[in-house]
């Protein structure tokens, strides 16, 4: 019989839980500093990557604001913003790399896959440059983001290179290329792994994933970039809020 352990939720995920309730009970009020870093470290006992890794999960749902050397403020109670509701492709391209607990498993020219070069509008198998990442807490791989753009973006800029970008891919662009993204179009499903995808994840071949696709588009409407996002189903949730 398989354990309840090893289905339980990373510990980036339980501290995201534990934060919330304390925000739901009062213990944290709208307005209030939560603990530093390095007190959350302490009082849950993990990494300090894990507890970054939290703490931008909240901020990226609208619980929390975060200020550089200031520390981090419970915001105060509304519904989220349709523009600042967390979605997969947005929270890629906007953190930094280098703040999490990843690994860089393969990055180069690449043949573009059918799917991939359809989206970016390329014959099939032209080359591209593929950038992917392992990310994980301390107790297993929790997602696996494979970024796709086209040689001639890459050119020029760090996605080629195996060290974890200290910013995120979309200011990193803006400030290398001028490049300014302007929209994202997400694709969600829910599948079984690809072999590959279920070694890197520790998953077996039957396990559920969310898959996101979402594709890139620049302000001129072409698909700039190609970012495929693989979520153990038994570690993650996708929430969403929007108006009517």
């Amino acid at each position: 019989m398989t354990s309840d352990e090893e289905y339980a939720p990373p510990k980036y995920a339980q501290i995201v839980s534990a934060i919330r309730r304390k925000i739901a009970d009062g213990t944290y009020p709208p307005g209030s500093l939560l603990p530093s870093e390095t007190q959350l470290v302490r009082e849950f006992g993990v990494s300090r990557p894990t507890v970054v890794r939290a703490l931008q999960v909240l901020q990226l749902r609208g619980t929390i604001d975060r200020e550089h050397g200031k520390g981090s403020y419970v915001k105060a109670a509304r519904p989220v913003p349709e523009e600042e509701a967390s979605r997969p492709g947005r929270a890629v391209l906007d953190r930094p790399e280098a703040d999490e607990d990843g690994t860089t498993v393969a990055v180069g020219p690449h043949p573009a896959p059918a799917g991939v070069a359809q989206l970016l509008g390329v014959v099939d198998k032209t080359p591209v440059m593929m950038r992917r990442l392992l990310f994980s807490d301390a107790d297993r791989a929790t997602e696996l983001v494979t970024v796709w753009c086209p040689l001639e973006l890459a050119d020029g800029t760090d996605l080629g290179r195996q060290e974890p970008l200290s910013v995120g891919i979309r200011q990193h662009l803006r400030a290398v290329k001028g490049l300014k993204l302007e929209h994202v179009a997400e694709r969600l499903s829910a599948r079984t792994p690809s072999a590959e995808e279920a070694r890197l994840l520790g998953l077996r071949k039957s396990a559920p994933v969310l898959g996101v696709v979402a594709s890139v588009f620049n302000g001129g409407g072409r698909p700039v970039l190609i970012v495929d996002i693989v979520l153990p189903g038994d570690l993650h949730e996708l929430e969403d809020a929007y108006s009517l």
